[in-house]
């Protein structure tokens, strides 16, 4: 199959054989248990702060806001005007809308709103709580080779070039984990889910909406990606 996108990146970059990568976040990670925490190393459970050259970019952000948001209602004000001439768009716009309800409902039915299953002593909040200590960077690329569950990431927080500074900062054979899409051919959507073998998941957001991740599981065989079709069961964090 023909390397391609962010899968290439990671052959190029880091010597990986991919069959696909997507850019992740995971969501905030609820305060662990203090004694489970330093049992685990105590690592840092936040990312870094952004770097200079990113607080700068968040100024400046903030002062062209005003002309960004007078545009973008400039751009609605006109989009109203085209919405209101044309009943089919209006038709369009209703089922977009009913699209992206039951899409937020099949994520909450799921659990993939939430970060993960809650036991902080099994693989998946074990793996949580040494997360940002691989690296400090509020993003990982998510690497699925035929033997591993990849994830690179710049060893610390940057605000620029962050694929030319990337390297391996954890490793998850294929034997101990997985990557399932439980939205699979129902909604498209940013969210996929490892789970763990011992039963133990955790969430990550990819970048883009239906990423090269969730293409490449889509691919897959039906009895692959069948296993996950039920919501997890979620213990109290």
């Amino acid at each position: 199959m023909r390397t391609t996108g962010l899968a290439k990146v990671a052959k190029t970059r880091l010597g990986l054989e991919a069959d696909c990568a997507a850019w992740c976040r995971i969501s905030r990670v609820p305060g662990p248990p203090a004694d489970v925490h330093e049992a685990a190393g105590g690592a840092p459970v936040r990312p870094a702060f952004i770097r200079p050259l990113g607080t700068l970019g968040v100024a400046l952000v903030a002062l062209l806001w005003p002309s960004a948001a007078l545009l973008a209602l400039l751009a609605s004000l006109e989009d109203l005007a085209e919405w209101l001439l044309s009943s089919k768009e209006r038709a369009r716009s209703r089922a977009r809308a009913r699209d992206d309800e039951e899409r937020k409902k099949a994520i909450k039915a799921h659990a993939l709103d939430q970060l993960f299953d809650g036991d902080w002593t099994a693989a998946a909040g074990q793996f949580l709580l040494s997360w940002y200590g691989h690296s400090s960077h509020h993003k990982r690329l998510l690497v699925l080779t035929p033997e591993h569950i990849v994830l690179a990431a710049p060893p610390k927080r940057v605000s620029v070039r962050q694929t030319e500074r990337m390297v391996v900062v954890a490793e998850i054979p294929a034997s101990e984990a997985r990557v399932e899409d439980p939205l699979l051919g129902v909604h498209p959507s940013d969210r996929l889910r490892v789970v763990f073998s011992d039963g133990s998941w955790l969430t990550v957001i990819t970048d883009e909406s239906h990423s090269e991740v969730h293409k490449h599981l889509m691919r897959l065989p039906r009895v692959h990606n069948a296993r996950d079709r039920h919501s997890p069961s979620v213990s109290g964090a």
